[in-house]
C-alpha cells in the first residue's frame, strides 16, 4: 500500500524534492496538492492521519517565498506528530478522552521545524500518550504498516512513519521517549534517528521532567534527508553543550571500534534478527571497522523495573492532571488500558520512584564508561519481527505490557542515557517486511552516526516498498 507514482513529488526524497522546488521544475501547490491526493489515497488503509489542515496547506504554499528563500525545505510537504502544538490545530496526543481545542501558538520543536521551510498538512496518528510501541486505539483504530496493512506500523510515531514509508510526504516529525523514532523506522523501513539529549528543542512539559527520555526528531527514506535537517534545524537552534552535527553528506573515514550485541537485559533477540544482525556486522567488519561482540547490551538488572515504574510516573501525571491540562472535559474512562494500567502500577509502587529515578539518572555514567571502549553499538532495533495489528492492543493491561517488554527490548537504553541512535532499514525478514538496525554513540555523537549510516547505506542499499511485490 504506497502513493508513489507520476506526480509532483515522483519518488524525490526531501532533499531531491527541495532542489527541484528551488530549480523551478516543481511548483509548491503541486506539491502539496500531490501530497494531499496521496494522504487521500492511503489513510483509509493505513489510518495514520490525526488531524487535517489541507486547505491551510494549499494557503500557504500559494504565499510568496520566504525573503530570500533561505529556508532550505521550502515548500516540502510534511506532517507533524499529535503530541506538539501547531498553531490553529488540536492537539490530541493519541486520545479521544477530552473536547479538542485549537493551539493558540506552535510549540518550541514546531517553531525551529517550520523554520527549516516545510509545509505541514496536519497531524499524524500516534498511540495514546505515546505509551505503547504499536497504535491500536480502540476508537480511533490501528495505524497499519503499509508494506503489508495486516502488521502494525509501530508506535508511537506511527502515523508519521507510515506516511513517509508510503510515499505520502518525504520527511515528518517525530519523537522518542522509548524507542519511537527508531520503532515505526524499523517497522516501515525508513531511516530514524533519535538524537542526543538536547540536540533539538522540547515543549516546556517535556523540559521539567526529572529524567529527559523524549527527544524531537524526524522520519525520513534517506540517510541524507535525516542528515540534511539536522544540519538545518541547527542553523536555527543549536544547543553549545553538545558537539555540532554540522554539514554531514557521506561516511566518515576513521574506522571504528563497534561491539554488537544480541541479546538485552532480558532476553536473545529472535533468531532471524540475531542472524540478521550479524550480517549487518559482517558489513561493517567489511568496511574495515573494528567489530567486538559483546555479551548482551550493556544494561543494568535493575532497568527494567525502574523504566517502566517512571513509564507509569508519566502515565499517572496524565491521568491525575487531565481537568487541568485538557479542560473540563476530560474523561478518563475514556482511556485506554495500557494508560489506566501504567497509573495504577506506579500509584501502587510510588515508593520504590526515587529511588528508580535516581538509578536512571546514573545511567549517563554507565554508557559514558562503556564508550570509552567503543566508538558505536550495533543491535537490533526490535527483539522481534513486527507483529500483526491486535498483538499490541492495549486491552488488558499485564498482557500488552509484557508484550510490549519483551518485543522493545533495545530502544529504551538511550532514551535514559541521552545518547543517540539510529535504526536503518538494513534487513527484510523472510516474509518480506522490512527490519531495522540499530547503532547507538556515545552523547553528542549525532555526526558520527549518521556518517556511519551513510556508509552503510551506499553498501547496502535498502529495499524500496515501490519496488517490492
Amino acid at each position: 500500500m504506497h502513493a508513489f507514482g507520476d506526480d509532483a513529488l515522483g519518488d524525490l526524497d526531501a532533499v531531491g524534492l527541495s532542489d527541484a522546488i528551488r530549480a523551478g521544475w516543481v511548483d509548491r501547490v503541486e506539491a502539496v496538492d500531490a501530497a494531499i491526493a496521496r494522504t487521500e489515497a492511503v489513510n483509509p488503509a493505513l489510518n495514520g492521519l490525526a488531524y487535517k489542515a489541507f486547505e491551510q496547506a494549499r494557503k500557504a504554499a500559494s504565499a510568496p517565498p520566504s525573503s530570500g528563500s533561505a529556508q532550505f525545505f521550502e515548500g516540502v510537504p510534511t506532517f507533524l506528530k499529535d503530541n506538539v502544538d501547531v498553531a490553529s490545530q488540536p492537539t490530541m496526543r493519541g486520545a479521544d478522552a477530552w473536547a479538542p481545542r485549537n493551539a493558540v501558538a506552535d510549540g518550541e520543536f514546531t517553531r525551529v521545524y517550520l523554520a527549516t521551510g516545510p509545509t505541514p498538512l496536519g497531524k499524524t496518528q500516534m498511540s495514546e500518550f505515546g505509551f505503547s510501541a504499536a497504535a491500536e486505539h480502540p476508537r480511533l483504530g490501528p495505524v497499519r504498516n503499509p508494506w503489508d496493512t495486516e502488521y502494525t506500523a509501530g508506535a508511537s510515531s506511527s502515523g508519521s512513519g507510515a506516511f513517509v514509508a508510503a510515499g505520502v510526504v518525504p520527511i515528518a516529525h517525530a519523537n522518542d521517549g522509548g524507542g519511537s523514532i527508531r520503532i515505526p523506522a524499523a517497522c516501515n523501513g525508513i531511516v530514524g534517528l533519535k538524537p542526543s539529549r538536547g540536540r533539538l528543542p522540547l515543549d516546556a512539559e517535556l523540559r521539567r521532567m526529572p529524567v529527559g527520555i523524549v527527544a524531537n526528531g524526524v522520519l525520513t527514506r534517506s540517510v541524507r534527508d535525516t542528515a540534511a535537517f539536522y544540519r538545518e534545524a541547527e542553523r536555527i537552534w543549536r544547543n553549545a553543550k553538545l558537539a555540532p552535527v554540522g554539514d554531514v553528506t557521506g561516511p566518515g573515514r576513521q574506522r571504528l571500534r563497534i561491539a554488537v550485541a544480541t541479546r538485552s537485559v532480558l532476553r536473545e533477540c529472535g533468531p532471524e534478527l540475531r542472524e540478521l544482525t550479524l550480517k549487518t556486522a559482517g558489513v561493517l567488519e567489511e568496511l574495515g571497522h573494528r567489530v567486538e561482540h559483546i555479551d548482551h547490551q550493556p544494561v543494568p538488572d535493575s532497568f527494567v523495573d525502574d523504566f517502566v515504574l517512571y513509564w507509569g510516573f508519566l502515565a499517572l501525571m496524565q491521568v491525575r492532571t487531565g481537568k487541568r491540562v485538557f479542560g473540563d472535559t476530560f474523561d478518563r474512562t475514556r482511556l485506554d488500558a495500557l494508560t489506566l494500567g501504567l497509573e495504577r502500577h506506579t500509584a501502587r509502587n510510588l515508593h520504590r520512584l526515587p529511588g528508580a529515578i535516581l538509578r536512571l539518572r546514573r545511567m549517563r555514567r554507565f554508557s559514558a564508561e562503556f564508550y570509552q571502549t567503543y566508538d558505536a553499538l550495533l543491535t537490533p532495533t526490535l527483539a522481534d519481527l513486527t507483529p500483526r495489528v491486535g498483538h499490541l492492543a492495549p486491552t488488558e493491561y499485564q498482557q500488552v505490557m509484557d508484550r510490549l517488554i519483551d518485543w522493545v527490548a533495545f530502544t529504551p537504553l538511550q532514551n535514559v542515557t541521552g545518547d543517540p541512535a539510529i535504526s536503518l532499514p538494513m534487513a527484510q525478514s523472510a516474509e518480506g517486511m522490512p527490519v531495522g538496525m540499530m547503532l547507538a554513540a556515545d552523547l553528542g555523537q549525532d555526526a558520527l552516526l549518521l556518517e556511519l549510516a551513510y556508509e552503510l547505506e551506499e553498501a547496502r542499499p535498502w529495499a524500496r516498498i515501490q519496488a517490492a511485490g
